[in-house]
């Protein structure tokens, strides 16, 4: 150090070298600049000097704080997975077909055993709909608590719970109740229904081509709702003079359920890994407001009830369901009252019912898409009415079964494309409660109507059917154009 000093001699009063002494030409760094004018700092957020000179220390709070603010679920743009990524979505959207084919047979069995439930028990059609009353409250039920137990659980878990629930109800028909416990046992199947819906449409409509994946989702619950009446109609219809107990069916909903339980969990157990987006954020200390909390989970509940989308596709799918439960619950009440129809052979007309909405979901969901939903669930709603009105008046039991089965096929495509629009128009972190409130509304709709077919038929007949579904019908005409046209999805 002394040898260089003879060289060079600095002055430790300035930081500035003297002058006359060659210097190189090298940019300050920000750290330099930092030094020189504290008051302005170029390597992060400014920070002015306290009032003694003394400048504070940064906790890490501070440190959060003074970083971008974090995305939310909300702002992020959507990630749409496809059937072959992650390769696992092929298969759980064959367990979510596995679970509405279990959905349909337990929805549409009924319209083909209610005229020998009524017989077994001793009672009129008033308190036999009561089962669908019973059905609703559990859908009913559903809706508060989808959200909270699926955020608890996980999917695969809570989808396993949903079909325990149902496996319950029909441990209960199985061993011929009293009535009161077969009307408590809907009640369950209802509630564990609607856990697996409403989480099965949230996973169909966040997949690409969202109306054809709910077409094959919806599909299936038609292929199940064909099947159910005719295996129903088959087991209870006498031969040779005996007949099975109606009660004997539903040792088949329960060993599908039991499969369904086990599908489900292998392949959705891993969901969450593979679809972080499904997976709220959580709080930290600059953001306690996300989804982690109850109090989180309330106000995304309070903001589906109030969203008009919601609001809409509710009274929609009100109506829908209605008209779809009391034709399935009661055309063959009528068809035996007006058309002196032998049971036996007029219970296969719920099945073409069930065919006919099986195939427009298959083939119609994709054709809708491509049209537009709003276009198509229009005209084909239109249709439906037109040909319940054919129904109503064709005196002829073959020519009203053709009718029937057309009824439900330009209905088949409906419910895909209204769970199509209603989650893009609603978006993502709102699409589990909302659906939820939908599956829930549209349930009582599915119970509301039959049943008051069923007040009303008990005083003026069973025609009553036809002037209701044509009713519902205008109504789902209104809720569907007031639905806000849709926005394109972010890819």
């Amino acid at each position: 150090m002394s040898t260089l000093g003879a060289f060079v001699t600095i002055d430790k009063s300035s930081s500035v070298l003297q002058k006359g002494v060659p210097t190189a030409n090298i940019a300050p760094t920000i750290h330099a600049l930092d030094k020189t004018n504290p008051g302005n700092r170029y390597s992060g957020p400014s920070r002015l000097p306290s009032p003694h000179g003394v400048q504070p220390s940064t906790t890490p709070n501070e440190l959060e704080m003074s970083q971008p603010p974090s995305p939310t679920n909300e702002d992020a743009a959507d990630i749409v997975q496809t059937l072959s990524n992650p390769p696992m979505n092929k298969y759980r959207l064959l367990s979510a077909c596995l679970m509405c084919f279990g959905n349909g047979i337990n929805d549409s069995a009924p319209g083909a055993l209610l005229p020998y439930i009524g017989n077994h028990y001793g009672i009129g059609y008033a308190l036999t709909s009561t089962i669908f009353v019973t059905n609703a409250v559990g859908f009913i039920s559903a809706f508060p608590l989808t959200y909270v137990l699926q955020a608890r659980l996980g999917r695969a878990k809570m989808l396993v719970l949903a079909e325990a629930i149902m496996m319950l109800s029909y441990v209960m028909l199985v061993c011929t109740p009293p009535f009161a416990v077969v009307a408590l046992s809907f009640f369950f199947s209802g509630l564990g229904m609607a856990f697996n819906l409403v989480l099965n449409n949230t996973f169909c409509a966040n997949l690409a081509n969202p109306t054809t994946n709910l077409g094959f989702f919806h599909g299936s619950y038609g292929i199940g709702g064909t099947v159910g009446p005719l295996i129903a109609t088959a087991l209870v219809s006498r031969r040779g003079g005996s007949r099975t107990i109606w009660s004997t069916f539903y040792f088949i909903p329960l060993s599908v359920t039991a499969l369904n339980a086990l599908i489900a969990y292998l392949t959705f157990r891993r969901y969450e890994a593979d679809n972080p987006a499904a997976t709220p954020l959580r709080a930290t200390s600059s953001h306690p407001e996300r989804d982690s909390s109850s109090d989180s989970k309330s106000r995304l509940l309070g903001k589906s009830l109030r969203n008009r989308s919601t609001i809409l596709g509710a009274l929609f799918i009100f109506a829908y369901q209605g008209a779809e439960v009391s034709i399935s619950g009661w055309i063959i009440s009528f068809l035996i009252s007006y058309r002196h129809s032998e049971p036996s052979r007029v219970g296969y007309v719920t099945a073409g019912f069930w065919a006919g909405i099986t195939i427009g979901r298959f083939l119609l969901s994709h054709p809708a898409q491509r049209i537009g939903e709003k276009t198509s669930v229009a005209a084909v709603t239109v249709g439906a009415i037109a040909f319940q009105i054919l129904v109503w008046l064709i005196p002829n039991a073959i020519g009203e079964a053709v009718a029937v089965s057309i009824v439900g096929l330009l209905l088949g495509p409906i419910y895909p494309c209204l769970t199509t629009v209603i989650s893009k128009l609603v978006g993502r972190r709102l699409q589990i409660s909302s659906l939820a409130c939908i599956s829930a509304l549209g349930s009582s709709g599915g119970a509301v109507a039959p049943f008051f077919t069923g007040l009303l038929a008990q005083h003026s007949g069973t025609w009553v059917l036809h002037p209701i579904c044509i009713s519902l019908f205008v109504g789902m005409l209104g809720c569907w154009w007031g639905l806000p046209s849709v926005t394109k999805r972010k890819e």
